[in-house]
């Protein structure tokens, strides 16, 4: 990658449910998705609910920033990083994979804690743009109710309550991610700012089951030879990302 210049990071946050994560996808960009980066539901230093009825995912603090800085830095300076996979149906880390950017001068990182490693990535010099999906929080709700479901996340009494309380703290949350840093919009303005972000001749992956594809479509393999799914591995319970 040395005959051109190193590839940037488009940040991508928003509410649980605004989505990121199909947004991403549209995109053709390789794509980095930070739920990956959440602790292991055993870790002593997770930050536990206000009733104390289990872990707090909507907490920042159960995520790891600096391991997903450095992931992004990885990514950028060298094209290629090893990242976690996360299996949210036992809250753990199961194994890596190697994200290839492939000829890619700009990807997106995705997930509900993108925005607060702007500063990071700004002071790094790897940040292309850092933006905040937001839309009206009925419709928020409805979407991370329907795929929580569909993934059997949690109980629907505990989907019930944890969706109100994200829909009531909903426009707290994107207030909080624009203070961060990153521009709120919606998805029509964020397709045209990521567009914008990438030269128009830069090649376009083709996207697959998780987008950390091989320039010409090819998916990364996993640390053990397969290929991975985002929907084949979200059958359990927490935490609730994008």
């Amino acid at each position: 990658m040395s005959s051109q210049r190193s590839p940037l990071v488009i940040l991508l946050a928003g509410p649980s449910g605004s989505g990121k994560s199909s947004l991403a996808e549209r995109t053709g960009l390789p794509v980095l998705h930070l739920d990956d980066f959440y602790k292991d539901g055993d870790d002593p230093t997770l930050p536990e609910l206000p009733d104390g009825s289990g872990a707090d995912w909507d907490s920042a603090r159960s995520w790891d920033a600096e391991a997903a800085v450095e992931a992004i830095e990885t990514l950028c300076r060298a094209g290629r990083a090893t990242v976690p996979r996360y299996d949210i149906s036992v809250s753990s880390r199961i194994g890596e994979e190697l994200l290839d950017l492939g000829r890619a001068p700009v990807f997106v990182a995705e997930g509900i804690f993108a925005a607060d490693i702007v500063d990071a990535c700004r002071e790094r010099g790897l940040l292309a743009d850092a933006l905040c999906l937001r839309g009206r929080p009925s419709t928020t709700f409805r979407r991370r109710l329907l795929r929580d479901l569909r993934e059997g996340r949690k109980s629907v009494p505990v989907l019930l309550r944890r969706g109100w309380r994200l829909m009531r703290s909903e426009p707290g949350i994107v207030a909080r991610q624009t203070a961060l840093g990153a521009r709120p919009c919606g998805k029509r303005e964020a397709l045209a700012r990521i567009a914008a972000a990438r030269p128009a001749d830069a090649p376009t992956a083709i996207p697959g089951p998780r987008s950390g594809l091989r320039e010409g479509g090819r998916p990364v393999e996993t640390a053990d030879g397969g290929r991975d799914s985002r929907a084949e591995r979200a059958g359990g319970s927490v935490p609730a990302d994008a």
